[in-house]
């Protein structure tokens, strides 16, 4: 019997440092997520960041919390829950970090008589610290607790056709009446390094100009050339001018070279070059959270107009968007019946 498992990050139970520090913990000692050894990333996480950052963190998380619950939780569970009332498979939910675990998500599926396992990993790009630690932590249950289930993982969809138009329709309502000078494509950062690790040739990613544009099979796990296919996809699919788009990357660390250009830097440079009008997108995310909610659309906001911007528009996530749900629906049903996956 087959069936679905929706993978998103998570979130701590509630906006307090209580809750808030051993939901840091778990994401941030995470090999994947600080690709340090595992006696330096003790140092870093326990013996630095978590004294001062879950009291920060909650603050954040307490600007955005919804009655319901955390955004992110709440909108997959929403998104979830259409994708279940479409299917003729049973679907369940996991969070690779928090207490909606992907053992539960497995479990859920395996008490229904589920034994084929579509991994649904719902990040559109493949990075170590999003997308390739979910499939590893899925693989590692799977080993531990359901050795007889059978897993197929659904390929990154940051270039397919059909990902782009519902994409690009969403992008294109959320600046109906919106009198633009510049749209930045804010895609989550991570560590230059991290690319590097992810090249299979070990010398293709140089992080330059031209590696993103010269054809590699590095691209299949290049989280940078991925950002920027989609951007031109988008580009494209909505005829958007060169000049009036860009592409940035936001949540950094300290002390590392991370994935450049960052998105405060372009928040204080634009109003400088006269852009006074910005509309921002987060397509590194389906669903809106804590880096969209606070550090974009309250955080980003307040920076780009203190540095001179006038208007500001931050567009949301797909959600729960209907068309994104028929979307999965349709990927769902293709896997179900004819074993295909989406390109």
């Amino acid at each position: 019997m087959k069936g679905v498992l929706l993978v998103n990050l998570g979130s701590p139970d509630s906006p307090t440092p209580k809750d808030v520090k051993p939901y840091l913990d778990e994401f941030l000692m995470d090999e994947r997520v600080i690709d340090v050894p595992k006696w330096l990333r003790n140092i870093i996480v326990r013996g630095i960041i978590l004294q001062t950052r879950p009291k920060k963190s909650a603050e954040a998380y307490q600007k955005i919390w919804w009655e319901e619950g955390s955004p992110l939780v709440v909108i997959s569970e929403r998104f979830a829950d259409k994708v279940k009332e479409q299917s003729e498979i049973p679907v369940a939910l996991g969070m690779r970090y928090g207490s909606m675990t992907i053992k539960k998500g497995l479990d859920q599926l395996h008490k229904k008589g589920v034994d084929e396992v579509l991994l649904v990993p719902l990040y559109p790009h493949y990075a170590m610290s999003s997308y390739e630690t979910v499939v590893v932590k899925t693989m590692e249950v799977r080993e531990e607790f359901f050795p007889k289930m059978e897993i197929t993982t659904l390929p990154a969809f940051y270039k397919n056709k059909d990902y782009i138009e519902v994409l690009s329709k969403s992008i294109a309502e959320g600046l109906e009446g919106f009198e633009y000078d510049h749209i930045l494509f804010s895609y989550h950062g991570i560590p230059e390094r991290h690319i590097r690790k992810s090249d299979p040739t070990k010398f293709h990613c140089k992080i330059d100009d031209n590696c993103c544009k010269t054809n590699s099979v590095a691209h299949h796990t290049c989280y940078r050339h991925q950002c920027y296919e989609m951007t031109e996809k988008v580009k494209e699919n909505l005829g958007l001018s060169n000049d009036k788009v860009s592409l940035s990357f936001q949540s950094r660390l300290p002390n590392d070279p991370w994935l450049k250009p960052y998105t405060d830097f372009e928040f204080e440079r634009f109003p400088k070059e006269g852009i006074k009008r910005l509309a921002v997108i987060t397509p590194a995310f389906v669903a809106d959270c804590l880096e969209t909610l606070e550090e974009i659309a309250m955080e980003g906001k307040h920076q780009f107009q203190e540095a001179g911007g006038e208007d500001y528009k931050h567009i949301p996530c797909l959600n729960d968007n209907e068309a994104w749900v028929n979307l999965m629906v349709k990927w769902i049903g293709d896997w179900e019946a004819k074993e295909t996956l989406p390109v």
